[in-house]
């Protein structure tokens, strides 16, 4: 279980995310939707702990994430293209993360066989780096990436964003297994509305860093939400900062990434 307690991120004095609790049980499908700047980055930025929070914790299976390493061996993500080394082919790249979560070559191997549609021809044995792929396809690795060594939390932020449709439809198909199948806490965030409701069972709405949704996936959900962000629904007043106002949730990124995210490495090679 991941569990909230007490968790608020500040810039200076604008408050960019305020989440007093939140559970998320194990093997959990959970999407986590809202506008830009409603803090659906930072939020994840800080389940990794790659930013430190202003107050309060996260817990995952039991470990603080901010005072200990010992929730990585058990937890994967991909963020954004920054978790890629892009010197490295992809080939290179999955057998780089295997070594980090004690998989052979052959173990990993036998995992990407079992994504031959999902690349769609496009990714292995092409012999191109992953600096020179397509966003799509960039994003292709980065979240088959996530599978090595079978996680038992997986973290993918627009997961679906410069996809293909096909490719969309796929990833979701992968998405639901995980959860119900693997028993895999999956969390997802997503701007496509139709998407996240389609793959998970539970959707938080994020709005100026606040839960102001925590709805159970049902046939009426995508009309809620869609109604929500319409306007047509009303919507709380809260006192925070307008989205306008508050830094990227992308740009202040305290800490260094996970295992799978090697940006260090990534910088000291393409120098």
């Amino acid at each position: 279980m991941i569990t909230v307690h007490e968790l608020s991120k500040t810039y200076k004095d604008q408050t960019v995310l305020n989440i007093p609790h939140l559970d998320i049980p194990k093997g959990q499908s959970f999407g986590l939707v809202g506008n830009n700047g409603a803090g659906k980055t930072t939020f994840f930025s800080l389940l990794l702990d790659l930013i430190q929070p202003s107050t309060g914790h996260i817990d995952s299976h039991g470990v603080v994430v901010n005072t200990s390493e010992d929730w990585k061996p058990f937890t994967a993500a991909f963020i954004d293209e920054s978790f890629l080394i892009g010197y490295l082919t992809p080939e290179e790249y999955f057998y780089f993360i295997g070594e980090l979560r004690g998989q052979s070559k052959a173990e990993v191997s036998d995992l990407l066989s079992n994504f031959e549609d999902f690349f769609h021809g496009e990714i292995l044995g092409q012999k191109k780096y992953l600096r020179d792929l397509s966003k799509g396809n960039q994003k292709k690795v980065g979240i088959v990436a996530t599978f090595i060594g079978s996680p038992e939390v997986v973290i993918l932020d627009e997961p679906f964003a410069n996809l293909d449709p096909t490719t969309q439809i796929r990833l979701k198909g992968i998405i639901k297994d995980l959860a119900a199948s693997s028993g895999v806490t999956v969390l997802v965030s997503s701007h496509d509305l139709m998407h996240v409701t389609e793959v998970c069972e539970r959707i938080v709405v994020l709005e100026k860093g606040q839960i102001v949704k925590d709805i159970v996936t049902a046939p009426a959900t995508l009309k809620e939400l869609e109604a929500y962000f319409s306007g047509a629904a009303q919507r709380p007043n809260l006192e925070t900062e307008s989205p306008e106002s508050v830094p990227s949730e992308n740009a202040h990124l305290e800490g260094s990434s996970p295992a799978i995210a090697t940006e260090g490495v990534a910088e000291e090679g393409e120098k």
